[in-house]
């Protein structure tokens, strides 16, 4: 197979703008020979996206994008090729989503007591404003930070997503809250359980190389060295980190869709590897898992 592959874009079922069957089509119009659906700890995208790759003759990667929390700050795994029929994955993400949602009420309440009043419904609606509400009626569908920032814009109490993650959402910020949840090492476990290739996501964003190498010691099988917010100092170092540990060096957009004209983190195909990156991702996929 000859081309390329964005291996990170994110979906309406979790905190993307368009739908999965709508991130396959922009992935052909960008001339890509393959993309990865990965949303936040669900895969209830997926199928809508296989069978339109199917359609348009796009290769889509069956993935995920894992939620974990290390020396307090969030770390996301990717997963590829995970068995997605397996009851025991499905079920521990949909912990991992509980988690989320416990989350995102705690976020409300310190929004609350700083005298800014938002309900979840609110959140709900803003998730899918364009008319999409019956994708939230699947309990697969994963609801955001992105979510509530839209709603802090719609009300007028910030003037961006970019302000409302700074003032209130990020790290550290005012309404900032960070509850129990999975670690790293777990969800490398966890993947690896349900059949699938980890990949540490965006190392570059975590400012912690020592702990991205903690990961890769524990035994992650790749990492995203190429994404929207690397810049050539970061790939360099985290190719040479592939290279050291023998990981696969995986790459993607991070897309998810477009915010007041603002594209969050890039356009599909923005960041992309090489599509034979993908015989090293699925090692088990459709061989020893079908066999009899």
């Amino acid at each position: 197979m000859n081309g390329l592959a964005d291996l990170h874009t994110h979906t309406t079922a979790s905190d993307g703008m368009q739908s999965p069957a709508e991130n396959v089509r922009l992935a052909k119009a960008a001339g890509l020979a393959a993309i990865a659906i990965t949303d936040h700890d669900t895969v209830a995208g997926v199928a809508e996206a296989m069978l339109e790759g199917e359609r348009l003759g796009i290769t889509v990667v069956p993935g995920v994008e894992v939620s974990t929390v290390a020396d307090g700050t969030d770390i996301h795994i990717l997963g590829y090729y995970t068995n997605n029929d397996d009851e025991k994955w499905l079920t521990r993400l949909a912990s991992l989503r509980r988690v989320r949602d416990q989350r995102n009420e705690m976020i409300l309440d310190k929004l609350c007591e700083l005298g800014i009043a938002i309900t979840m419904d609110e959140v709900i609606a803003a998730a899918h404003g364009d008319g999409k509400l019956e994708a939230l009626q699947d309990a697969a569908v994963s609801i955001g930070r992105p979510h509530i920032a839209a709603v802090l814009v719609n009300k007028g109490i910030v003037s961006t997503m970019k302000e409302a993650f700074d003032r209130y959402l990020k790290t550290g910020a005012a309404a900032y809250v960070n509850p129990p949840r999975l670690n790293p090492f777990e969800a490398v476990d966890w993947i690896r359980e349900a059949g699938g290739t980890s990949v540490i996501a965006h190392p570059g964003l975590y400012g912690n190389d020592s702990l991205v190498e903690e990961i890769i010691r524990y035994g992650v099988q790749g990492i995203e060295v190429f994404h929207s917010n690397h810049g050539p100092e970061e790939e360099r170092r985290y190719a040479q980190l592939a290279a050291r540990y023998q990981l696969i060096a995986t790459g993607g957009s991070d897309y998810h869709g477009s915010r007041q004209g603002v594209i969050f983190h890039g356009e599909i195909g923005n960041r992309t590897v090489d599509v034979n990156v993908l015989q090293q991702l699925e090692p088990l996929w459709g061989k020893e898992r079908n066999e009899p």
